[in-house]
């Protein structure tokens, strides 16, 4: 009897735990989402932190981008997308900052050191009078010179922005204002002409021994790493300009850890220049911008335009491969050209006449020759492996580029075929695009709203996020505290290589 008894009370007690282990599971099942498996929890959408995300961009022809406020589109009520009051019209980047064509919150802060004129508009023989050190900007510009010296003349569109940004009716509104206060700044900008230095003052003179380019480089390092805003940052916040591709060859290896705004890194290696320290910035183009263009795709004959040098050392082989595959073809104009004899305005003429406009690699990965093509509104084909372009993290260059690789490219027919195959719809729409975004690379002074300038200093400004950690970082153990033996504590500085 008592074994039944036992036995019964056994099997009660087992199905009160099978209840109790079914209970559960299906409470836990009722916090589950079904789809996926996690845990599904109620929540305010506002009680979320509302992200910076894109707004609104407005391009050329008034045509409105999608505009997003917490992931969720708005509307007017009519269907149409509405932008959200009181924020800045541009790209961003995936950050949120602002990217071009509108005006930042806050502007970059740029601290300009007064070197001496032989370093900056003396080199356009400005002859300074009173002790200035720079031009009055309200009445003065000095001229920069022409032909291909305007290709890399970067350097002085960018100091006439931050002479003039002291002058500015609304210094708010300004994506780059500059300071008197180094402690005030984001940057520290250093006003060398270097490219202008390289192509006027490179040759050694009989009564030389050294070119005035490599003297102002010798003196150049010296005053720069004497600087105290240098030994705080170890240079890491200083903004040098070297964009033609041989200018700073001496003063580049000591002046490194700064931030270069160059035309491409063909001739730096890896730990001297890269994407994610420098800037890159475009040429300024030489052939005349395509004003009021009411052109298409039937009105231009020429299918795929190229002149200039064919024969190139280095990267550049694949010219000389595309001549001679390319010459025989009807629509496609292959030819040498260079300055003499107006090739400009030839070049010019060929461009705005052409359908496609070829951007091979030469001696460097970069050319002006695709800034030369957007200009014209001419759909640049870029076979160029190596090449870095501006403002890259903003801008998608797919929408109005071609990119073929070298080795398809010298492939028999590949290329010609491929252009070919790109019919009128899909040609007008890069076009489209090329007249949109062709502002962004446009050098001029006063500078204007989302033009090259003040890309370039929003480019500059996205750095300085990385360039603030690493330097903060590199203060861990620069005053290090250790223990001594009679109990009291000292300080060791870090050590002269620190930096």
């Amino acid at each position: 009897m008592a074994e039944k008894q036992s036995s019964s009370m056994a099997r009660k007690s087992f199905f009160g735990l099978f209840l109790t282990t079914m209970m559960l599971f299906v409470l836990s099942w009722l916090f589950l989402l079904p789809s996926t498996g996690r845990p599904h929890r109620s929540f305010d959408r506002k009680s979320l932190p509302n992200p910076k995300l894109p707004t609104v961009f407005r391009s050329s022809n008034g045509v409105s981008r999608t505009i997003l406020v917490n992931n969720e589109k708005q509307s007017d009520g009519g269907g149409r997308e509405e932008e959200p009051p009181k924020r800045e019209q541009g790209f961003q980047d995936k950050d949120g900052a602002m990217a071009c064509n509108g005006i930042v919150k806050e502007p970059l802060k740029v601290f300009m050191y007064d070197l001496d004129p032989e370093f900056h508009f003396g080199l356009l023989n400005w002859k300074p009078q009173g002790g200035r050190v720079w031009p009055d900007v309200r009445t003065e510009i000095p001229l920069y010179p022409g032909g291909l010296n305007l290709q890399h003349s970067i350097e002085y569109w960018l100091t006439l922005d931050l002479l003039a940004s002291e002058i500015s009716d609304n210094p708010n509104n300004r994506v780059v204002v500059r300071v008197q206060n180094s402690s005030e700044a984001d940057l520290i900008f250093v006003p060398f002409f270097s490219s202008l230095s390289y192509n006027r003052f490179s040759k050694v003179n009989p009564h030389q021994k050294k070119s005035r380019n490599k003297v102002l480089q010798a003196k150049l390092v010296k005053f720069v790493t004497a600087q105290k805003e240098w030994k705080v940052s170890g240079g890491r916040d200083h903004i040098i300009l070297a964009h033609h591709p041989n200018s700073m060859l001496d003063a580049r290896m000591q002046l490194w850890p700064a931030i270069f705004i160059l035309a491409d890194f063909g001739r730096y290696p890896l730990n001297v220049a890269n994407v994610e320290k420098d800037v890159i910035a475009p040429y300024r183009h030489m052939v005349k911008s395509y004003v009021n263009d009411t052109s298409d795709f039937d009105s231009r004959k020429t299918l795929l335009f190229f002149q200039g040098s064919i024969y190139r050392k280095d990267g550049g082989f694949a010219r000389q491969e595309l001549f001679y595959l390319l010459k025989d073809e009807k629509d496609v104009h292959f030819s040498f050209g260079s300055l003499k004899n107006d090739g400009v305005n030839k070049a010019s003429l060929g461009m705005h006449s052409s359908k496609f406009c070829l951007n091979i690699a030469g001696d460097t990965p970069s050319s002006n020759r695709l800034f030369d093509a957007i200009a014209s509104h001419c759909v640049p084909v870029i076979i160029s492996d190596d090449i870095e372009l501006p403002y890259e993290g903003v801008l998608d260059y797919s929408e109005f580029c071609v990119f073929v690789r070298t080795s398809d490219a010298v492939k028999e027919n590949y290329l010609i075929n491929l252009i070919r195959s790109i019919n009128k719809k899909e040609w007008t729409q890069m076009w489209e695009k090329l007249k949109e975004v062709e502002p962004l690379f446009e050098y001029q002074y006063p500078a204007k709203d989302g033009d090259a300038v003040q890309m370039i200093w929003q480019s500059l400004a996205r750095k300085v996020p990385g360039v603030k950690m690493k330097i903060n970082k590199s203060r861990r153990f620069s005053n290090t505290v250790v223990p001594q033996k009679d109990g009291g504590l000292r300080s060791i500085p870090a050590p002269k290589n620190f930096w």
